[in-house]
């Protein structure tokens, strides 16, 4: 039928009447159509899983404070340190509390169920970290009262389904257990994210007693892995560093220490720029899509210049033709690369990387930028045989046809 007057007057993308001309038109070659699909899909739950990991690494330094300090040794980071130094260190002026932590490698049950596990100050780390993470009360006081009690995160306890008053056993990849057996921990606590965290606080590590790890192990008693320490007032957090690095200087166990928005970006550098290394695996991933896409709308607009012909011969304007093929281009972008970007909104949620990748939930701008990479894939795929389309006249259209 040929289409009326206000017909041609309304947007074509409105228009829910050539939905099944452009269905058909995909269709018509379903192997290369669906393999066109399953590109784009792939290549969208890279490009998910990637924001996701550069995002990880960025929180860490966001949600770093700018009134704590992180004493490490000199030599190295992970480096132990005497446990004796948090008297000293709390001795030093300016200084307004001093925690400190150790870590722990240990798995639950198999050793898939890698996660970080940290031995902390019972009564000083949550207290450091209260604008990070928040604990309920009763949960933290029945773990302070709890020697081998555990609070543990909510992703974490809902990842393996773990409640209060759950007993698990852990086995230590580094540090054997005194009598031998699993360090076994009861879950004493849950949680959350802190008030300045928002939704981006890491909600899957374990904290133990320090103090229960320090007495049960064989080896090792009496050091940690690294202080924590707020001062009291963040604007002399540089001039603090420094002093607390005389304080140790010619010991046996000499200081660095540095702001941990530093040291959290030097351990990020440790691996590379994040953000270039993921910036350079996704540019060529969306080029090579958009190789692809523009192949496939090439070939299908090629295969239907007769077609194109008849529409015109019907009525149908160069331009409401031109609309169908720009429409045609985008449904298979935007549906495939919408399905890439949710697939991986399902999956991250148990982070697949058990905790060993740091990842962060995609936020609204990032899938916003998803939708318009794919619509600008669609919109540049389409935009060689719209021209073709376009141009043509019903004559040059029947000659090509043939």
């Amino acid at each position: 039928m040929t289409p009326d007057r206000r017909s041609r007057s309304a947007p074509l993308a409105m228009s829910m009447k050539y939905l099944p001309l452009i269905w058909s038109n995909l269709m018509r070659r379903k192997v290369r159509t669906i393999c066109t699909a399953l590109s784009i899909f792939v290549a969208f739950l890279l490009f998910g899983a990637l924001l996701s990991i550069r995002a990880g690494f960025a929180r860490g330094v966001d949600l770093t404070g700018a009134d704590r300090l992180v004493v490490s040794q000199k030599n190295a980071f992970n480096q132990p340190m005497p446990l004796g130094y948090r008297d000293r260190l709390a001795a030093i002026p300016g200084v307004a509390a001093v925690s400190y932590v150790a870590w722990f490698p240990g798995v639950y049950r198999d050793p898939r169920n890698d996660f970080p596990i940290l031995a902390v100050d019972t009564n000083g780390w949550f207290e450091m970290y209260r604008d990070l993470w928040t604990v309920p009360p009763d949960h933290l006081a029945r773990w302070k009262s709890d020697r081998t009690g555990a609070i543990v995160g909510q992703d974490l306890a809902d990842r393996f389904g773990w409640s209060i008053g759950d007993r698990i056993p852990l086995t230590g990849t580094m540090w054997p257990r005194r009598g031998g057996g699993a360090w076994d921990f009861t879950i004493d606590g849950i949680y959350n994210a802190g008030p300045a965290s928002g939704r981006n606080a890491s909600l899957d590590l374990m904290f133990f007693h320090y103090a229960y790890f320090n007495d049960a192990r064989i080896v090792g008693q009496d050091f940690v892995d690294s202080y924590r320490v707020r001062v009291a007032d963040a604007r002399t957090s540089g001039e603090m560093a420094e002093r607390i690095d005389a304080a140790f200087a010619n010991s046996a166990f000499e200081t660095t220490t540095s702001t941990e928005n530093a040291f959290v970006r030097a351990i990020a550098e440790q691996i590379g720029d994040v953000g270039t290394i993921v910036m350079a695996i996704l540019a060529p991933v969306l080029f090579t899509i958009l190789l692809v896409c523009g192949n496939t709308m090439a070939q299908s607009v090629r295969e239907r210049t007769n077609e194109v012909a008849v529409l015109e011969t019907l009525g149908f304007t160069r331009e409401r033709v031109l609309g169908l093929v720009l429409v045609e281009s985008l449904i298979l972008p935007l549906a495939a690369g919408g399905l890439g970007v949710a697939a991986w909104l399902l999956i991250q949620r148990t982070n697949p990387t058990s905790g060993t990748v740091p990842m962060s939930s995609l936020s609204p701008f990032e899938i916003g930028f998803a939708v318009l990479m794919a619509v600008a894939i669609g919109v540049a795929a389409s935009v060689a045989p719209a021209w073709q389309v376009h141009r043509l006249t019903i004559v040059e259209a029947l000659r090509r046809g043939r």
